[in-house]
């Protein structure tokens, strides 16, 4: 089973991911997660994704597709949640020609909506106890930097939600419900 899990940054998308992976065995491939493991690996692959960082240049679609496809091949009959990719509509093209070229699907597309100032100030307010508590605390969960990563989402990631609709692979839940009401209406969708 291949999975995408659709959300803007900080909807749950990576907690459903780890809850899929101990329950039900997947492989979770996160885009950032790839490219620092591509960087040290000292492949050939991974000499390109350090050459394009060290640079400060993005890494391009070519690149994520090529990671994404070795790990395809290491483990053809894993099941994968991907988790930061796709992004746009050209990826989402991209990885659906690499399924396909490998002799595999995409069984599941959930979105996880979202009330936008509920998410912004559930994260802010987290993100403050964190702090308070000495634990640490991503950067960029602030306010502002929250809102820019929303607008970037809602540019770049929104238009796939009506994209796999189109292809009748989208499930939508509600993702401002608890984190064990999401995995069970994650686990609903996937059943």
């Amino acid at each position: 089973m291949n999975i995408i899990l659709l959300g803007p940054p900080g909807a749950g998308k990576g907690t459903q991911a780890r809850k899929l992976v101990e329950e039900r065995g997947m492989v979770q491939l996160s885009t950032g997660d790839m490219l620092r493991e591509a960087r040290s690996s000292g492949t050939e692959m991974g000499k390109r994704v350090a050459e394009v960082m060290d640079r400060g240049d993005l890494v391009t679609d070519e690149i994520v597709i090529g990671l994404i496809r070795e790990k395809l091949v290491a483990d053809p009959s894993a099941s994968y949640i991907f988790d930061g990719f796709p992004r746009t509509l050209a990826q989402a093209d991209a990885l659906g020609a690499l399924l396909d070229e490998m002799g595999q699907k995409l069984d599941a597309v959930v979105e996880l909506r979202v009330d936008d100032e509920v998410l912004v100030h559930r994260i802010v307010n987290r993100a403050e106890e964190a702090r308070a508590a000495g634990q640490p605390v991503r950067a960029d969960d602030n306010e502002e930097s929250l809102r820019t990563r929303l607008m970037a989402y809602y540019k770049q990631t929104s238009p796939l939600v009506g994209y796999y609709h189109a292809k009748g692979a989208l499930t939508s839940i509600d993702g401002m419900a608890s984190m064990e009401e999401v995995a069970a209406a994650l686990k609903a969708a996937l059943d």
